[in-house]
């Protein structure tokens, strides 16, 4: 069990209201999200590229996953570009989402200065830096959203101004509609949920417990939750500062699957984990089953979890937020404050070097 006073000598900057608040973000980012501008040449194609890195770029990943699972979104197609340089594939009437939450992120710098060379149709997101900077120099449209957060913690600034955008510009998603009161309800309902520090009471810190000395490894269809997959491994990495790994099915069922015999010790060390979906494919359901029979006696534990809500959107967001508390409690478990990322500053100072 974690005492409270444990939780503020080792969260030194206060994650835990910053997760605990996340509900009230999330409603603010919608009304950003409604209110902000949008392409200032509306769009001919439903070509999408998001550039970003981390806690920006997940956006652009969830967002790919929500759309590719209704009707209309499967119309368009949304790509997230991690890294300097654009692919071939981009023209004139390709759409650019630049979003960096500090507006300094390198990368996402680096693609936008190269698409502005091919298209006019950018928008950026952004809390300011260079990025705004670029952005009112060219007369880009820019969605402004409040700072003070680390770019993992500010996933409802990053997601729903970007899905609000692409609604009000795009034709083919005129028929989308948000459970706004159901995302809302369900994230208010798990934050006083996980905001005990009794396991016994706290789902969130119970698995914590149980992950903690384990190296987690997360499975999800490649459909639906693929981008949820991605998230969970990223803040138990950050928060946690403790290793995590992940892939999706049916493809690890024809490689990784075989990789849980050696080295043995390392095995009944991690912590299988699946996040499925009431809508994943049969097939898929029928993998998980077997998966499970072929590997649970090699492996520590296989914890299965799928979020609650009518809508998919709301049941990703049900497993997002079950991520960050996960990756707090863990960081609480590891004796590690969640919010500072030293190696990452260690590698930031390098390059600044070259």
């Amino acid at each position: 069990m974690i005492q409270g006073k444990e939780i503020k000598e080792i969260d030194t900057q206060n994650m835990f209201d910053v997760l605990k608040n996340f509900p009230i973000q999330v409603e603010h980012a919608i009304e950003i999200g409604k209110s902000a501008p949008v392409f200032s040449q509306p769009p001919v194609s439903g070509d999408y590229m998001i550039l970003g890195m981390g806690g920006s770029a997940i956006s652009g990943d969830l967002l790919a996953s929500f759309f590719a699972a209704t009707t209309e979104g499967r119309k368009l197609l949304i790509r997230t570009n991690r890294g300097y340089n654009l692919p071939g594939s981009i023209n004139e009437n390709t759409n650019i989402i630049a979003s960096s939450y500090s507006g300094n992120t390198e990368e996402t710098l680096s693609g936008l200065i190269d698409a502005m060379k091919i298209t006019k149709r950018i928008v950026c997101i952004t809390t300011g830096g260079k990025l705004e900077e670029i952005a009112k120099e060219n007369s880009l449209p820019v969605i402004k959203i409040p700072g003070g957060l680390q770019p993992r913690a500010a996933l409802g600034y990053s997601f729903f101004p970007m899905l609000y955008l692409l609604i009000k510009s795009n034709a083919f998603l005129a028929g989308i509609k948000i459970p706004v009161s159901e995302i809302l309800e369900m994230l208010n309902k798990r934050a006083g949920q996980y905001s005990y520090s009794e396991s016994y009471s706290n789902f969130a810190l119970k698995l914590a417990e149980q992950l903690k000395n384990t190296v987690p490894v997360i499975y999800s269809s490649h459909e639906r939750l693929d981008s949820v997959n991605v998230r969970w491994r990223g803040q138990i990495q950050e928060n946690a500062k403790q290793l995590a790994f992940g892939s999706f099915l049916p493809e690890m069922n024809h490689n990784e699957i075989n990789a849980y015999s050696y080295p043995k010790d390392i095995a009944l060390r991690t912590s299988v984990i699946y996040l499925r979906d009431n809508e994943d494919n049969p097939r898929i359901k029928t993998r998980f089953a077997a998966l499970r029979s072929a590997i649970e006696n090699s492996v520590k534990q296989v914890i299965e979890l799928s979020g609650e809500g009518e809508n998919l959107l709301t049941r990703m967001f049900d497993l997002l937020y079950l991520a960050d508390w996960v990756s707090f409690y863990l960081a609480m478990l590891n004796g590690v404050d969640p919010t500072p990322i030293p190696l990452i500053n260690v590698l930031k100072n390098e390059l600044a070097k070259g």
